[in-house]
């Protein structure tokens, strides 16, 4: 998250009251992340998140909010979409949740209790892990369609883009790997993994615990709107890349990944495809995040709280993903 579009309290004000939501007594702008612009909002009658999105567009966003919507209503702890007042006008290109300010499509979310844990343990891993695998069952049922934005189209587009700003090593790496992807994807073991509606981004700093670090308790997953149907094993494998590594090594923990995989199927059993392909995922994910993160690092979007992610990181999980594939 950050600012690329500035919001005045007259407008947050404004929308605040259009949805109902009291009156505006404070408005700041969110540091971190790339993507959106996003504020904490607080009213007279609760606090909340808006957020202006600066790439996707108003035909684009139904399938986020709707998907949140759906998962909240469906009992997974998901921030939950704030819909305009009765007689309120519908504006063009929106509907009863999704807004314009500034000219940019918006949305207001109540703000989720808690806070990230950056440095989870295995008790963190095995609370995402189950809620994870109870947000993909939820979703069975979601009947708006959107691919992931984010997939292996994206990545052979994207790839060609960065390639002249990495050394020869850095250049053999995402070529080969970028190929392997495309190999993998035609297959049809790749094909017979089960899909539907996933996070697709579901890092740290996504996530919000209460509780105690030995005893958590999971308050919510945000930040919906890299969302898309593909595989759930991708989802799970992006998932495992973040809570279940090293992070200056990038190597991966084996308490914290095997309690998160041991909680995720629980509740939903690997197929045998899935188990099959877990690694080729974990390799996906990490090219997936090294690509979009090259990209970002190297032909940034001005803001005025950008901090982008250095890109080496998810280098050192691919190249450990290679050397050292995880079987399920």
């Amino acid at each position: 998250m950050a600012v690329y579009t500035e919001v005045s309290e007259d407008e947050a004000r404004a929308l605040l009251q259009s949805l109902g939501l009291g009156d505006l007594t404070s408005l700041r702008g969110i540091e971190g992340g790339i993507e959106n612009t996003n504020y904490f909002a607080s009213s007279t009658h609760g606090e909340w998140v808006l957020t202006l999105f600066e790439r996707l567009t108003h035909a684009q966003l139904p399938f986020y909010l709707h998907l949140m919507k759906h998962l909240a209503q469906h009992g997974v702890p998901v921030p939950d979409p704030q819909a305009k007042a009765e007689g309120v006008r519908i504006g063009p290109g929106e509907d009863d949740i999704l807004h314009t300010v500034c000219g940019k499509p918006a949305a207001v979310v109540n703000r989720l209790r808690g806070r990230s844990e950056l440095a989870p343990g295995p008790a963190h891993c095995a609370a995402v892990g189950e809620m994870l695998a109870r947000a993909h069952l939820a979703a069975r049922d979601y009947d708006r369609h959107l691919p992931n934005l984010r997939g292996l189209p994206w990545w052979n587009e994207t790839v060609p883009v960065v390639l002249p700003h990495l050394d020869d090593s850095q250049a053999t790496l995402i070529r080969a790997e970028l190929a392997y992807q495309n190999h993998v994807a035609a297959g049809s073991a790749y094909a017979a993994l089960p899909r539907g509606a996933v996070h697709a981004d579901l890092f740290r700093d996504n996530v919000m615990f209460e509780g105690t670090p030995q005893q958590p308790v999971l308050t919510g997953f945000f930040d919906w709107y890299f969302a898309g149907v593909d595989t759930w094993l991708f989802d799970l494998a992006v998932t495992l890349n973040d809570w279940a590594v090293d992070l200056p090594t990038g190597h991966a923990d084996e308490a914290r990944t095997r309690a998160l995989l041991d909680a995720y199927q629980a509740v939903r059993p690997l197929t045998d495809a899935e188990r099959r392909l877990l690694p080729a995922m974990l390799r996906a994910g990490a090219l997936r995040f090294w690509t979009s993160r090259l990209w970002d690092w190297h032909l940034p979007r001005e803001a005025s709280m950008l901090k982008p992610h250095d890109p080496t990181h998810f280098e050192r999980v691919l190249r450990q993903r290679v050397a050292a594939p995880l079987h399920a």
